[in-house]
């Protein structure tokens, strides 16, 4: 018998789940759960983080079938695909920028996403020619630089959404209860991660 020692077998390590590459997020639930969205490098282009979508879509539910949305300001379409996931219907992306847009388009014909349309254009426009009281969820991501289309938009948003519907507001501030009442909305929800905060709001007099 030989005198060496032997060294145990190391068992063999289970493969590592793909890391999820910095240029892109993921849906995280509904029917595309896990499917990946590209993030394209675009100055200013924030996709809203995994935590706050997660906590979004728990204060709405997870089943926002014949829900109908408009993501106005969608650069990823993060949000805007998120409730198409979850069922909501039609969905309208409108993105400025022609080549957000463009992989927009590309993005929802690779899901098989009939329900979603990609508009190029003007979020604020958009909101602003929307059927009064016809929207049920109204998605507002702007630019954090652009801080004067955030009352505008509010106020058209607030004159789309129907009387159950919600807005969600992404901005780099928290907004006071007196603002958001003067332009027709009240706070719902409200959550802080990091420099973000994250409103989901109601139309001003319904019951909370």
């Amino acid at each position: 018998m030989s005198g060496r020692t032997r060294r145990a077998t190391a068992a063999p390590r289970a493969p590592r789940a793909p890391a999820q590459a910095p240029g892109e997020v993921r849906i995280i639930g509904g029917q595309w759960k896990r499917r990946r969205l590209p993030v394209p490098d675009r100055p200013g282009l924030r996709p809203t983080p995994d935590r706050v979508r997660e906590t979004l879509f728990n204060w709405l539910g997870q089943d926002l079938t014949g829900w109908h949305c408009l993501d106005a300001f969608a650069g990823t379409g993060a949000l805007g695909l998120e409730a198409a996931s979850r069922g909501a219907a039609p969905v309208l992306l409108v993105e400025q920028d022609a080549g957000l847009a463009a992989a927009l388009v590309r993005t929802a014909e690779r899901l098989g996403a009939a329900q979603v349309r990609v508009q190029r254009g003007d979020g604020l426009a958009a909101l602003r020619t929307a059927v009064p009281g016809s929207l049920h969820l109204v998605l507002l991501d702007p630019p954090f630089g652009q801080e004067a289309c955030f009352e505008p938009a509010l106020q058209a948003a607030a004159r789309a959404l129907a009387p159950d519907g919600f807005a969600y507001l992404e901005a780099p501030r928290r907004w006071s209860e007196d603002a958001l009442a003067a332009l027709g909305l009240a706070v719902h929800r409200h959550l802080k991660a990091g420099a973000v905060h994250a409103h989901l709001l109601r139309p001003a007099g319904r019951a909370a």
